[in-house]
Order: C-alpha cells, then sequence, then structure tokens
C-alpha cells in the first residue's frame, strides 16, 4: 500500500520509496516469521534493544532530556540504528517512548529519571477528556522524519514501529505516574465505566493514529506495549480493555502490517491478548512458549521468550536456559526470540550479541 492511497488518506512518504522499503524487507526473516512462513533462521531481536546497555547510546544522550531526545530525528536514527550495527539483529525498533503521542497532542508530563513518566494534571474526569484531541501527522513531524532516515539506512532490515496500548496509557494519565497497584485506575475501571470506557476509547484513536504515522513513514511492524496490563482479571481484560486495544489494531489492519501485542504478567490473558487482534503475540518469561501457543490458539505466531536476567548467568547458562526456548517453540507456526521482557540498563552488550549469534547458529535451515 502506497502513502498516496493509504487509508487515512495521509501524504506522507512517496509511493515509489515506501514501495521499495515495502519490497527490501518483505523476505526478512523476521516478516517471514510473523507471517508464520518458512524461514531461514529463527529472527531474533530485543524490547529495549536501543538504550542504556549501550556506551555508544550513553555518549550520544548525554545532556539530552529523554522526551527532548524522542524529538530529535537524527538522533533517533543513531540511536535506532545502534543495536542492529553491534548485535546484528534482524529487526529494528524505533527509539522513542509510549508517553511521545500524548506529549504531542499537549499533555503536560515528563520523564524523571529513576521514575518514568510523571503528568502534571492527571485525567481523573469526564471533563478531563476533552484534554484528548486527536493527533495528526502534524503533530508528530519528527516521527516521519526519523523513519525516513532509518528505512534509507536499514535497508532489507525491518523496522518495527510502536505504541502504548489505551490500558498501559490509561493508567500513566489516571495515577499521574507509575503505580505498582493502579488503585486509581482501577477505581475508575470498576466505580464509573463509561468514563473509563470513553477514556480508553480516546486513547486508541489516538494510539491507532500514532501507529498510522509510523507505517505510513515506512514501518514494516507494529508492536503495541501494554505494560502494566497483567495486574487485571480476565474477565475485567475482556470487558473493559479488550475492546479499545482491539480498536487500536483494527485502526491498522488495513495496512497489511503484522501486529505485535506484548505485556508483562500476562499468562492468565494471552489467549484474549490474540483475540484482540494481534498477528504476533508477546510472551513474558513465566509461561513456556509451547503452554503460551495453547493458550493463543492456532493461527498466531509467537515472541519470546528468554528471562532477561539471565543473561547475567555464565554463557554456558544463558545456551542452556536458550535452548530450553527454542526447543519449547519447535512446534510453532511462527516464532520471533526475543526476551521476556527488556534489556536491563547494566546488561552486558556482549552478551547479547552472543545470544542473536547463537540462536542465529542453532536455528539454521
Amino acid at each position: 500500500m502506497s502513502a498516496n492511497d493509504s487509508p487515512s488518506g495521509q501524504q506522507t512518504t512517496t509511493s515509489a520509496s515506501l514501495d521499495a522499503v515495502r519490497n527490501a524487507t518483505h523476505d526478512s526473516a523476521f516478516l517471514k516469521a510473523c507471517r508464520r512462513e518458512p524461514v531461514p533462521h529463527t529472527p531474533v531481536w530485543f524490547m529495549r534493544q536501543a538504550g542504556r546497555s549501550l556506551p555508544e547510546y550513553l555518549k550520544v544522550r548525554e545532556g539530552i532530556a529523554m522526551l527532548d531526545s524522542c524529538m530529535m530525528p537524527e538522533l533517533v536514527a543513531e540511536i535506532t540504528l545502534q543495536p542492529v550495527r553491534r548485535h546484528k539483529v534482524d529487526a529494528a525498533i524505533y527509539f522513542s517512548d509510549i508517553v511521545v503521542p500524548l506529549k504531542a497532542i499537549g499533555i503536560d508530563l515528563d520523564i524523571k529519571p529513576g521514575v518514568g513518566p510523571v503528568i502534571a494534571e492527571p485525567i481523573r474526569t469526564r471533563a478531563d477528556l476533552a484534554r484528548l484531541r486527536d493527533l495528526t501527522p502534524e503533530d508528530v513531524p519528527y516521527v516521519t522524519e526519523a523513519i525516513g532516515i532509518l528505512t534509507a539506512e536499514l535497508g532489507a532490515t525491518p523496522l518495527i514501529g510502536f505504541a502504548g496500548a489505551p490500558f498501559t496509557l490509561a493508567s500513566y494519565l489516571v495515577e499521574g505516574g507509575p503505580s505498582r497497584n493502579h488503585e486509581r485506575t482501577k477505581a475508575m475501571m470498576y466505580g464509573d465505566p463509561q468514563l473509563w470506557a470513553d477514556l480508553v476509547d480516546r486513547l486508541a484513536e489516538i494510539t491507532g493514529a500514532f501507529l498510522k504515522v509510523q507505517i505510513e513513514a515506512g514501518a514494516s511492524a507494529v508492536q503495541l506495549f501494554d505494560s502494566w496490563v497483567g495486574a487485571l482479571a480476565p474477565a475485567d481484560y475482556r470487558r473493559a480493555v479488550l475492546p479499545a486495544s482491539a480498536k487500536v489494531f483494527d485502526a491498522v489492519a488495513p495496512y497489511g502490517v503484522p501486529r505485535i501485542h506484548f505485556g508483562v504478567g500476562t499468562g492468565e490473558l494471552l489467549g484474549l491478548m490474540g483475540e484482540a487482534g494481534a498477528d504476533v503475540v508477546g510472551v513474558d518469561w513465566r509461561v513456556p512458549l509451547d503452554e503460551a501457543a495453547r493458550r493463543v490458539g492456532p493461527g498466531k505466531a509467537l515472541q519470546g521468550n528468554l528471562d532477561p536476567a539471565v543473561l547475567f548467568a555464565p554463557t554456558p547458562a544463558v545456551e542452556a536456559k536458550t535452548r530450553e526456548v527454542l526447543d519449547a517453540a519447535a512446534g510453532l507456526e511462527g516464532h520471533v526470540f526475543n526476551l521476556g521482557h527488556g534489556v536491563m540498563p547494566n546488561m552486558d552488550p556482549d552478551a547479547l550479541t552472543r545470544l542473536v549469534g547463537y540462536v542465529h547458529e542453532q536455528t539454521a535451515r
């Protein structure tokens, strides 16, 4: 699909250049695995592969605030490319933060070191919903520019776009920042279900628009991060979260790019997360991939799921645990190797490079 006839009618990347990106990446191991097609080897990428584990990242980010760095196209491109160069991963993931679209539409927030996103005026009443206006490509020109730079550099390596899922964004907005127990979030969900439904529906529209910008600029796949949704029981997820997540996936369905869904502590929700519309369901380290496949059901690829903490063990132990993951994935329709959560800041980057090589070597067809 070209930008000239994109579902949203937005004019972004030229038709010829976007088609060239699609053609270059179509037969990549990553996209083949997402489509549940035969692959030359199991593809590997890591959540948070671009970031604080890399000395080159710390160098280029020195003195630059996180949100500022997300709005500097050349810097975003450099950071996104760093792990591809170093680790030889099979996909890049766009460097940004899940609160960037909220910042772009005027929400007063900041990412505080050691804390995370902090919202100056939380969303807690119906009147507050008016502050969540539509997001347009003009709100995030730096995203389109950065992805243009990246796709030119990446060639046959796919770029994954991403966004935060409605539940996790809503939790940040309602709580005013990170929360252990999501008290205010759940109080709204249970105490004013219509306000909650309207909030996550509004966030679904914003998130869908943000993913469309990334796809129309050249992203070959998208991942929806629902970092906090593991705090919910399945019945609450189905009633209060699934419709909004499904709305996001439906918004980008016409583009035909793989849609990945990931959350932490979501073992009991895996089937529902697939039902929301994902083509690939991310699995954390708590559920073996063969069991995850049973819970998700047929017709979906899986992504995961080595425990990130394993990377601090000696190489033979890392390889043994990796072998367990690969063995559990042996019967899957499609498998993208990843960690069960993000790369930790103090992780040895050489351990990640060795892990990529090991997975490629062990799974070469």
